[in-house]
């Protein structure tokens, strides 16, 4: 599992060691350790950016604010009834899928991989790759600080407790296991990573397939009965408004982009129905 793990990674980081290597080492009068020190603040600048943001938000920002929370709120209601229908297939997933999913979003291999992409891109000089290390590492490391806050504060049971999902055991500032449920820190790290590294690439094939590997650490919490829907949901959709919001701070700080051409935008929103909950993106 260690070397399908390691295969998923080198597949979803090489072309990003691909354009490195085709673009122009970026030559500048720093040496190494001063682009480190650079790169350390600016890391840290990001992650104060994230946090500051609802301070700014307008109103489209609260817009999508209200969505999220609506969203939330509709899954919350369904979260009970969504774990008892998860167990008529939870033996019929592959327990190699669960492993890589849980492994993929373990916080000292998710440092590992943007550890690695930030200091491939430092010895070699390149600023775009540098750059892309750097979100990686603030964004994980915002959203996981957030996460872990945010578990003490609320203390939601976990499904394997046995309780139910309105069950709460708030205000703890040491971690109280199985009531540490809300959001899922493995979606949050993981779909942080998939989202920061799909910004590189135009395809909506290999944004789409970046996004699916993202998805299946949180997903698989919901399978191992560690997470409700509504944990890995909003985990989510709390990693793309911390990768936006950091990605957009570090425009002012690096002069190289991840493409030439301007991207097109990517809008994600919460659709719900009669019967169904989603997320659609469109691009």
């Amino acid at each position: 599992m260690r070397n399908l793990l390691l295969l998923c990674v080198l597949l979803s980081c090489g072309p990003l060691l691909s354009q490195a290597e085709s673009n122009p080492t970026i030559r500048t009068d720093k040496n190494l350790w001063q682009d480190f020190t650079y790169d350390l603040g600016t890391i840290m600048g990001g992650i104060g950016h994230a946090y500051s943001r609802p301070l700014y938000w307008k109103g489209k920002q609260w817009t999508h604010f209200g969505a999220t929370a609506a969203g939330t709120a509709t899954l919350f209601l369904v979260d009970d009834e969504f774990d008892h229908w998860a167990d008529g297939f939870r033996d019929d997933i592959p327990d190699g899928l669960v492993d890589f999913g849980i492994r993929y979003g373990n916080p000292q291999n998710n440092y590992a991989v943007t550890g690695g992409v930030y200091l491939t891109g430092l010895f070699l000089r390149n600023e775009k790759l540098r750059r892309t290390g750097v979100l990686l590492i603030a964004s994980a490391t915002a959203g996981g600080f957030l996460q872990q806050v945010s578990k003490r504060i609320i203390g939601r049971a976990r499904p394997k407790s046995g309780d139910s999902s309105s069950t709460y055991r708030p205000f703890h500032l040491d971690r109280v296991f199985n009531y540490d449920s809300f959001p899922s820190g493995h979606a949050i790290l993981a779909f942080s990573n998939a989202y920061a590294i799909a910004k590189q690439f135009k395809s909506p094939w290999i944004k789409a397939g970046l996004y699916t590997v993202g998805s299946i650490p949180g997903l698989a919490r919901v399978r191992d009965s560690f997470h409700w829907i509504s944990d890995v949901a909003f985990g989510t959709v709390l990693s793309i408004f911390i990768v936006e919001s950091i990605d957009k701070y570090l425009d002012s700080k690096y002069t190289q982009k991840y493409n030439s051409e301007k991207e097109k935008t990517v809008d994600w929103s919460l659709n719900f129905g009669v019967n169904t909950v989603g997320i659609a993106v469109r691009f």
